[in-house]
């Protein structure tokens, strides 16, 4: 398609997370996490419940055994031509209570074989150190990250991972899609991004922003830290990201999709440049939102800049200012409307490649670091197993045809720096939302919402189109 090709170094790969794939929820010492008391929720987000129902189905628990599979799955990747994987740490197989003084040497074990066994095949991990979830206890016993003392228990995690794999792992990103949590009147986004658990009565914004400046603290303590463990790290700030279009060229929706994009996306303002954008200052003190920041928090912001901004994209965002208080936004994920101009729906979502072309380009505009797209998949696509073995996804491929061209051309087009590509997921895994079974993979697992099935691993026809793409470095698509 293109005369130039991508950079021989681009990481092309594929992405799961612990919580999500693993299973092996409570053993060799693993403690629980928010999400081991998540049960299924077949209609909607699950909801963190006080203790564990013999009744429910609860998805972590089992994942898709990658705990116990994950050699054979390795292989499947190193066949698919994987360049790296992008998988996060369970926090609490580390630390299964999140205050110990001691971590759990079985847990840390488990990751350095895993990446060993990744390096075995040329493939690099790419690590998040929490992927929604975190210690159960430490929400709890602390509140989340409501309190600040969560700020020294994740940087003694971190500082435990980054020693022990210093040689072994090189790009890491501290929390996923940190800024999820802005979505605060879902309770699910505030528990799993925050480990927040709101009371009666409590301003859920309020809450949301001071939670988010203790992790962004955090998030750049441990930058700092982990370049001074190994300087050839590389540490990245992951957003959920999602272009945000006016549904008009009324002012007041070009005002408004600008406000959204700063309320959305702070988080790579901070982690970027070390400051908060003015406006936001500004919101903050006016509403007095945020009580709690000192100047040594100002420090650590300055001093630990992330070298590149991580992102997951699945469809863009269009805002009208019709019935918004443009001084009182809320929410920010309640404000989408439908865009007019694009026909093509993917579950509740309208695709939009493009906007990933249009994003990249914003993103490179606004923030001018390296850019990973580290998720970006089809979803809602029900994949059939046939007699003979096969998945016939032809619309996942013309999905991931559609998408990465348009990256290529941000890349070769349009000069932006992307240095990776990891669609989620390589592999089928359970859902964070609901916990059913997520169909997004170019590998077919066994399994149903409820964790039964041989659990048997079976390539989509997406499998062999995306090796011919990997081998072609994305030439061939």
């Amino acid at each position: 398609m293109f005369a130039q090709k991508l950079p021989k170094d681009f990481l092309w790969g594929g992405a799961i997370s612990a919580n999500q794939a693993e299973g092996a929820w409570d053993v060799a010492g693993k403690g629980p996490s928010v999400c081991d008391y998540m049960p299924l929720n077949e209609t909607g987000l699950r909801k963190l419940e006080d203790k564990l129902d013999s009744e429910k189905f609860y998805p972590s628990h089992v994942g898709v055994n990658f705990y116990h599979q994950y050699q054979e799955d390795l292989k499947l990747f190193s066949e698919l031509g994987m360049k790296c994987l992008r998988t996060s740490i369970a926090w609490s197989r580390i630390f299964p209570q999140g205050d110990e003084d001691t971590p759990n040497e079985a847990g840390l074990k488990f990751y350095e074989d895993l990446f060993k066994e990744c390096h075995k095949y040329g493939i690099e991990p790419v690590v998040t150190l929490t992927h929604f979830e975190m210690p159960l206890h430490l929400v709890k016993k602390y509140g989340g990250w409501r309190n600040r003392k969560m700020i020294d228990f994740f940087t003694k995690y971190a500082e435990v991972c980054f020693m022990r794999y210093k040689k072994l792992v090189k790009y890491w990103m501290p929390i996923n899609e940190i800024n999820m949590q802005t979505a605060f009147s879902f309770p699910f986004f505030l528990c799993v991004d925050s480990g927040i658990i709101p009371k009666e009565g409590e301003n859920l914004e309020a809450l949301m922003y001071q939670a988010s400046h203790y992790e962004l603290v955090a998030s750049a303590k441990i930058t700092k830290l982990g370049h001074e463990i190994n300087p050839d790290f590389k540490i990245g700030c992951m957003l959920n990201f999602a272009s945000i279009y006016p549904a008009s060229s009324s002012p007041k929706d070009c005002l408004l999709a600008q406000k959204v994009a700063t309320r959305r996306y702070f988080f790579g303002d901070v982690a970027a440049s070390g400051e908060y954008p003015s406006e936001l200052e500004t919101y903050l003190d006016r509403k007095n939102y945020r009580t709690d920041i000192t100047e040594e928090d100002r420090k650590i912001l300055k001093a630990g800049v992330c070298d590149y901004l991580a992102v997951s994209y699945y469809h863009s965002m269009t805002v009208s200012a019709k019935n918004v208080d443009l001084e009182e936004i809320g929410d920010l994920f309640k404000l989408n409307v439908p865009n007019k101009h694009l026909t093509e729906k993917m579950g509740p979502w309208q695709m939009d490649p493009e906007g990933l072309r249009y994003g990249l380009n914003w993103l490179n505009e606004r923030y001018h670091k390296p850019i990973f797209i580290v998720e970006n998949g089809r979803w809602g696509d029900v994949d059939h197993l046939t007699s003979d073995g096969k998945i016939h996804d032809l619309k996942r491929i013309e999905y991931f045809q559609k998408h990465i061209s348009e990256m290529e051309k941000a890349v070769l087009l349009d000069g932006v720096d992307v240095i990776g590509f990891t669609p989620w997921g390589c592999l089928d895994v359970t859902g964070a939302g609901s916990g059913k079974m997520e169909r997004f993979g170019f590998i077919y697992v066994d399994q149903d919402d409820y964790g039964q099935g041989s659990q048997k691993r079976f390539k989509k026809d997406s499998f062999y189109w995306y090796k011919k793409v990997i081998a072609s470095n994305g030439a061939d698509l």
